[in-house]
């Protein structure tokens, strides 16, 4: 643990929750040392009592002492937050944006400061086992990277890519991907209660059936396509239900819906309003 990092985390939502508790689980940086701030005087009562860090309501004052600082609010607060902090981050603080489709010049323009990493974690950073793509700004220091690097991991696995394209593209594949794994669960679960199953029973069979598939692609080198093809037997079952996916178009509507994710993430970042997926 380096004690002299001291963090601040702007916007004390489910993803600022998330990094506090990597950031104590995994001891990166000890909870006194954490300050939440943001306009919610509940929420930031909430994660004081609950992890035993510091609040502020003041956004320029929460800052003034942290080398770390998250910026973890809603696209359409940000360049209010970034007025309040324009010129006034402590020199050599690094600034690990997790706001979709920021990008990194808007963030160093509109803050008035060169260390900036942009960030997609996704929620399942909550439990230790979340993706994060990030990349950084020119000006970021080899010893800021490191410590990036070293948060971004407290949070489960981190790939750092050069390109920033490569972050909207991440925001709609990993970003967002537990939202299309949800909804895959529910439909799965509900389909099995059409059937007949109890919801309980049929939880634990969807559950354990997407468990052991991940553990069982994990553990092979083949291509996911290969793996299928050995459980889809000529005129089977699995055959015949994935007929019927293709039919429906499973595959198009999952690529249509990951080209859209990706199309907001970039409307997100020239603060555009979202178009229609229909006219992407």
């Amino acid at each position: 643990m380096t004690d002299q990092n001291r963090m601040t985390i702007i916007g004390p939502g489910v993803m600022a929750e998330a990094i506090i508790i990597g950031m104590i689980k995994k001891k990166i940086i000890k909870a006194e040392n954490i300050l939440a701030a943001g306009p919610n005087s509940d929420r930031l009562h909430e994660l004081e009592i609950k992890y035993r860090i510091q609040s502020q309501q003041d956004n320029a004052k929460a800052i003034q002492n942290a080398n770390v600082i998250i910026l973890s609010v809603k696209p359409q607060k940000l360049p209010a937050v970034m007025r309040e902090l324009h010129g006034k981050l402590p020199q050599d603080a690094l600034v690990i944006s997790i706001v979709a489709g920021a990008t990194i010049e808007s963030l160093t323009t509109g803050m008035d400061h060169p260390c900036v990493v942009r960030a997609m974690p996704n929620t399942p950073a909550q439990v230790g086992e979340g993706m994060t793509v990030w990349t950084k700004s020119q000006q970021t220091k080899a010893a800021h990277q490191e410590l990036a690097q070293r948060i971004l991991a407290a949070l489960g696995r981190e790939i750092f890519v050069e390109e920033e394209t490569y972050i909207d593209m991440a925001t709609a594949v990993s970003g967002t991907g537990p939202a299309y794994v949800f909804l895959f669960l529910e439909a799965m679960i509900d389909s099995g209660v059409h059937l007949g199953l109890p919801r309980r029973i049929a939880e634990e069979m969807v559950m354990q059936t997407i468990k052991g598939s991940i553990a069982f692609y994990n553990q092979n080198d083949s291509h996911p396509a290969r793996l299928r093809n050995q459980v889809t037997s000529p005129g089977g079952t699995s055959a015949t239900a994935i007929y019927y996916l293709e039919k429906m178009g499973f595959r198009t509507a999952i690529s249509r819906a990951i080209w859209a994710a990706f199309t907001r993430s970039q409307e997100l970042g020239k603060g555009q309003k979202h178009q229609d997926p229909e006219n992407i």
